[in-house]
């Protein structure tokens, strides 16, 4: 074990510590893949110590969430954070409880928690080397050796968050693996289903022929494989990677290669094994304000495998169109490409799809005007972040400036901002982002 993971586990140790002194939890968490598993980790932890809890998915911290959590404790409680609060230590002051944070995004400021789990407070960038769902499950491991289980959910949240299995992602998935509770094998990172319909309705990898069934049927009539994946012999399953790995470096960026064919993590323990399935099926369901459904998935509730599933599958087939809408309405600003537009579902999905596979040379941001708020998607690259890319700060300072909110991440990061103030916003986020990759133009 070496000496960050080592202050990792420590720190771990003393927030579980902080846990256990209380008997019931109110636990808030985000809607995305990554912090849908952080609270089905943290609950079947608190479960398996007899703590009582009350779980809430919630799509952003902010006041709103503050009140609902002030409405609904006793005197007593421990309200824990997952996947958010880092950043919102001002807002999470006016919690009238002692509140525990685990996160992974960029700390800012003195956080008024009990105690603040986070890898970047032991030099463990939770950008790309360790999620909320793992820092979670670093947590929860602390709490009782039997949860070991529970890895198979951090690996999908850092799945999730397109992370890299390397420091303390590394560290769990071979904790994992040692165990049983995760398979690893080469091959596409896609779900299992037959090729045809993956094909189609998959966004990621995306491909010139993603969604245009005849295009499908074409290539893989050319390369004469059909039926379902998961029963294709080695050779077929090579001959198909090789052909989809061609079409990937016409135009998508290196890390669009590692995200769409490698390691493939099989989870031995969960209801849906096929990591890219369950992360689709989380991310959908938070979306579409299922989140309940994600977790029972989580939680080993077999009566919600099904629906999720249809839900995911025509979920993601709305992506595919949004996506092809999205690529007549990209605009180029000086240092990145964007779009502006209304009432698109999947704004996230969209932007990492275009930064990975249509336009890696740029960041690109989505802004989506939806009722009376305007929600910001930034997305980069990790080789846009090692020039000096730094959305996290390049949306807060451009979301400030226009009486909005923002921040996030380095190579993902999100805002609201002012109905009408979405070109001023983009003349600041573009003249930011062009003063951080500068030095790297001049050198």
């Amino acid at each position: 074990m070496n000496e960050d993971i080592q202050k990792l586990t420590e720190l771990a140790k003393m927030t579980a510590g902080v846990i256990a002194k209380y008997s019931h939890m109110r636990v808030i968490s985000h809607n995305d893949a990554d912090g849908i598993t952080s609270a089905a980790i943290i609950c079947q932890a608190l479960m398996r110590n007899g703590i009582s809890f009350h779980a809430s998915i919630v799509s952003r911290l902010e006041e709103s969430v503050v009140e609902m959590i002030n409405n609904n404790i006793y005197d007593g409680d421990l309200v824990i954070f997952c996947d958010m609060g880092s950043g919102q230590g001002e807002i999470i002051a006016n919690v009238m409880a002692d509140v525990v944070v685990i996160d992974h995004h960029q700390p800012v400021g003195e956080s008024p928690a009990k105690v603040a789990f986070n890898p970047h407070n032991v030099g463990i960038d939770g950008a790309i080397h360790l999620s909320a769902s793992g820092a979670t499950y670093m947590v929860a491991r602390e709490m009782g050796k039997d949860n070991v289980d529970l890895a198979g959910l951090a690996v999908a949240g850092a799945v999730g968050d397109k992370q890299l299995f390397e420091v303390a992602n590394k560290y769990i998935l071979d904790e994992a693996s040692h165990a049983g509770v995760v398979s690893v094998k080469k091959g596409l990172k896609i779900g299992d289903g037959d090729i045809s319909d993956v094909l189609e309705y998959t966004p990621e990898p995306y491909l010139d022929i993603t969604g245009n069934r005849s295009k499908i049927e074409e290539f893989l009539d050319i390369l004469g494989i059909h039926g379902e994946i998961n029963r294709m012999q080695p050779d077929e399953l090579k001959k198909l990677t090789s052909a989809i790995a061609l079409k990937l470096t016409k135009r998508a960026s290196p890390e669009a290669l590692d995200a769409a064919i490698g390691d493939v993590y099989i989870l031995n323990r969960e209801l849906v094994t096929n990591v890219y399935d369950l992360v689709a099926i989380l991310n959908t369901c938070g979306k579409l304000d299922k989140s309940g459904l994600a977790l029972s998935l989580c939680m080993k509730d077999p009566s919600v495998v099904d629906e999720t599933r249809a839900l995911s599958i025509d979920y993601q087939k709305s992506i595919i169109l949004d996506i092809k809408k999205a690529e007549g309405m990209i605009r180029k600003g000086n240092n990145l490409w964007f779009l502006n537009t209304n009432n698109m579902n999947s704004t996230g999905i969209v932007a990492s799809t275009v930064v990975r596979y249509i336009h890696p040379d740029l960041p690109f941001i989505a802004i989506n005007e939806v009722e009376d708020v305007v929600k910001v998607s930034a997305r980069g690259t990790r080789a846009l972040v090692a020039k000096g890319l730094d959305l996290a700060y390049a949306l807060r300072e451009g979301a400030n400036a226009v009486g909005g909110s923002g921040g996030g991440h380095n190579i993902a990061s999100g805002a609201t901002i002012p109905k009408g103030r979405a070109e001023e916003f983009i003349s600041i986020v573009d003249n930011i982002i062009g003063e951080q990759l500068e030095p790297v133009r001049k050198s």
